[in-house]
């Protein structure tokens, strides 16, 4: 009876987490008529594929530490920078939309914004600032983190404000008491207490950027060459269709996210062993 509280938790674990890795793990070892192959496996290591692996990687590293400063900095602002109760809910309220705001409409507005004939890029013409003269790209690798950064640093302060919400004032004046500044108190007492919090954050940042699909296809049309966009090529496409290598892609895909987790568990277990301390 103890089990039957936890049951809808594991049945929507096996149903929607277990069964379709399982499912990508099967695929992964078939070729399109259905035998046993390894060469999906194999071609996992290909220049273009590793290519593919590593830009979305830098794409999500450079997103998740860039939404994550600039979320948790934002955050701070609003919750411990004594500003007016409205300008919080209305930042919460604007973080809540701007999180879910991906795919073709993000995409179309960056567009309408920045692209070469944006409405931003118009305006910095007739005052003399041409963008895309001095190096600037909305169909590139940093124009790519931008949009992304859109969704990025909302999510990151939706995480990270009841963490900061939960930093108890009395520690502060405790800390103070004691003699520390402001830099101490952040340095020995803040910071340790938050570092499970940001580094579970950035995770979720990174996968969240590592699955983006529709966001980038939209964008850039295939220019950049991702991982997402590559598997959408071997599964749906008319050309490089080829599923059993869409699964191993995916399944690359889990490989390197249960690699984040692992790290992230060695950090946050590093961290609490020095908050114990």
């Amino acid at each position: 009876m103890v089990w039957i509280g936890v049951a809808p938790f594991f049945i929507f674990a096996a149903l929607f987490m277990l069964l379709p890795s399982f499912s990508l793990l099967v695929g992964s070892f078939r070729d399109t008529q259905g035998h046993f192959t390894l060469e999906n496996i194999r071609s996992l290591f290909t220049p273009s594929i590793l290519s593919a692996y590593s830009i979305s990687i830098r794409i999500s590293l450079t997103t998740a530490l860039g939404g994550g400063l600039f979320g948790f900095l934002l955050a701070y602002a609003v919750i411990l920078g004594g500003l007016p109760r409205w300008a919080r809910d209305a930042l919460l309220t604007f973080s809540g939309v701007a999180s879910n705001f991906a795919g073709v409409p993000l995409a179309f507005a960056f567009v309408a914004t920045l692209g070469r004939l944006g409405m931003v890029t118009v305006l910095l013409k007739t005052l003399g600032v041409d963008i895309y003269e001095i190096g600037f790209n909305l169909y590139s690798f940093w124009g790519l983190s931008l949009t992304y950064m859109y969704f990025q640093f909302p999510l990151m302060v939706l995480i990270i404000a009841p963490a900061l919400e939960g930093l108890k004032r009395e520690w502060r004046e405790a800390a103070e008491n004691l003699g520390a500044s402001t830099w101490d108190y952040w340095r020995m007492v803040a910071l340790p207490i938050l570092t499970p919090s940001i580094l579970g954050a950035i995770i979720l940042l990174f996968g969240n950027a590592f699955g983006a699909y529709a966001t980038a296809l939209s964008l850039t049309g295939g220019l950049i060459n991702l991982i997402t966009i590559l598997i959408g090529a071997q599964i749906m496409g008319d050309v490089l269709y080829n599923p059993g290598l869409g699964y191993a892609l995916s399944f690359g895909m889990i490989v390197i996210m249960a690699l984040n987790m692992a790290i992230y568990y060695i950090l946050r277990r590093r961290s609490e062993r020095w908050l114990r301390r």
